[in-house]
């Protein structure tokens, strides 16, 4: 597993990589996905709701928790 140091007891582990790992890297469902360059970049191919682009994120952190058991967290607020 790849991680960087952050102090004498933390880690970093990047999540671009555990989603990678996890194989959602340039996977589809439907209209939403995951760019198939970049593990971060949630994506919509057309058609995707709001709500189907929200539930690929959710799906990607419950997987990486149940994989790796490590809880990432989306950098923006969704309301």
């Amino acid at each position: 597993m790849k991680y960087y140091d952050v102090s004498e007891t933390e880690v970093k582990v990047p999540a671009g990589w555990l989603i990678e790992q996890a194989g959602f890297k340039g996977k589809r469902f439907g209209d939403a996905g995951i760019h198939k360059n970049q593990a971060l970049v949630l994506v919509n191919y057309g058609n995707a709701t709001g709500q189907e682009i929200l539930a690929v994120s959710k799906d990607v952190q419950k997987t990486i928790y149940e994989k790796f058991g490590i809880q990432i967290e989306a950098e923006v607020n969704v309301i």
